[in-house]
């Protein structure tokens, strides 16, 4: 099997992985506020956080940025935590500043911080040609993304659509608002445990 190959699978792998449910988790909170019908949206705010952790991975692994772990590993739950308290406090993402389109900066300025705990993931792998492997990463990792998000919009709308043949009408929130709460809530009580366990101090 080629390097490429094999980095392909080792990016898909690591993403899919059970114990990499901080990256999984930060995936179902960045995607919690969109709808199948945002697809142009999360197209925009996924490509943001690629293009962030590709950056950190490509000068983490080169060394060309060395970055003290114990901290990237307390702040990968920390990012999750922020986006879930953002998605509970903007309601209205058409009155929010910037009318919304702050997200994908969000999402990039966060997969700074994911780019580098893959660093110290592959750091040990690479041995001379950084190039053809480190493409296969992250191209696995990317194909590893799209498979969560597409499991992710099947369950939200099956979610949303549950709630709303339960809710009371005019008593309750929108089923769609309920499970952005829902999910944000969950994931950032999980990722806020993780973030107190990590923490250097």
């Amino acid at each position: 099997m080629s390097d490429f190959l094999a980095f392909l699978q080792l990016g898909f792998r690591h993403i899919t992985d059970p114990n990499g449910l901080d990256h999984v988790l930060f995936l179902l909170v960045l995607a919690a506020i969109y709808r199948l019908s945002d697809w142009r949206n999360v197209l925009w705010v996924v490509t943001a956080f690629t293009v962030g952790h590709s950056l950190t991975l490509a000068m983490a692994v080169t060394g060309t940025l060395v970055l003290p772990m114990p901290i990237i590993e307390f702040l990968i739950p920390v990012t999750i935590v922020a986006t879930g308290i953002e998605n509970l406090i903007v309601q209205d993402r058409k009155h929010a500043p910037w009318d919304g389109r702050y997200r994908p900066v969000l999402a990039g300025v966060f997969g700074l911080v994911h780019g580098a705990g893959f660093a110290n993931y592959l750091r040990s792998l690479f041995v001379d040609d950084l190039a053809v492997p480190l493409f296969g990463f992250n191209l696995g990792i990317e194909i590893g993304q799209i498979v969560v998000l597409l499991v992710a919009g099947a369950v939200f709308l099956l979610l949303d659509r549950g709630l709303e043949a339960v809710r009371l009408s005019g008593r309750a929130l929108p089923a769609f608002r309920l499970r952005v709460i829902a999910v944000s809530s969950v994931v950032s009580v999980i990722a806020a445990v993780w973030a107190v366990e990590r923490s250097p101090w």
